[in-house]
């Protein structure tokens, strides 16, 4: 029996309804070209399948367990290097776990690369994360902010190249803004926002806040007049409140006002 046919059994078994495994796990038609033979899952599929079955994942395998999965999951928690001279054993092709076993590679070869950095091996270093660019290719993702970074420790690549590849860090930034605002680290939220790649109206009003926070009330006011058609209901209730700070209370009444 293979595995789409006990994964069809497993779930007759269970009760189930094509469409009640699925849930927002894969498409129905998808199940149906697994069930059928038509389709090979991957292992991150089929372990949320099994999860719903209640069923372990070797459950499900061809004859016996693959010897591929038992040195992934050894590797996913063995100290790096030794995870990198495990995954030297791996044998490709295998269909459910090459995309795992990808992506390990790439995040091992990254880790072994920044190691080596510290300890000015730049060659081994560059060798490494072409390693793991070219993991990462076959895993389907896209080249990481991280391995650029490390590129550029490694002296592949300028400064201008690097920022030209670099992702859009706004929203990333603007959370580290936001978590430092929480920690009552007004400067540090500044910091963050202006090295987001993008002036965004949620960046203006995280910069208000640390304005206010730090007493700055009329820097506070000129991040927020840009935003007043925009955004009303945030922008009001922080004029009315810097203005009445600056003892303008009859500005701080207009905008009471425009609350109501």
């Amino acid at each position: 029996m293979d595995l789409g046919q006990k994964l069809k059994t497993a779930r007759l078994e269970a009760g189930l309804s094509q469409r009640q495994l699925c849930g927002d796990i894969i498409t129905r038609n998808m199940l149906s070209q697994i069930e059928n033979g038509n389709a090979k899952p991957s292992y991150a599929t089929l372990q949320a399948l099994c999860a719903k079955l209640g069923k372990p994942v070797s459950y499900f395998w061809e004859d016996a367990p693959s010897q591929n999965l038992a040195l992934l999951h050894k590797a996913q928690s063995a100290p790096v290097e030794e995870a990198l001279a495990l995954l030297d054993g791996y044998l490709s092709p295998d269909p459910l776990l090459d995309v795992w076993y990808h992506r390990l590679l790439a995040h091992c070869c990254m880790d072994c690369a920044e190691q080596a950095l510290t300890e000015k091996r730049s060659v081994y270093a560059q060798a490494l994360l072409s390693r793991a660019e070219d993991a990462l290719k076959k895993s389907g993702e896209p080249v990481s902010r991280r391995l650029l970074l490390l590129r550029y420790g490694a002296g592949n690549s300028d400064a201008l190249s690097l920022a030209a590849q670099l992702p859009d860090n706004t929203d990333e930034q603007l959370l580290r803004a936001r978590a430092a605002l929480e920690k009552n680290e007004p400067g540090l939220c500044l910091a963050f926002v202006d090295t987001a790649d993008r002036q965004t109206a949620a960046g203006q009003l995280l910069r208000c806040d640390a304005h206010m926070m730090l007493g700055q009330y009329d820097r506070a006011i000129s991040c927020l007049l840009p935003l007043e058609a925009e955004l009303t209901t945030a922008v009001y209730p922080r004029l009315e409140q810097c203005f009445k700070a600056l003892g303008n209370f009859e500005k701080a009444y207009d905008y009471a006002c425009k609350q109501r």
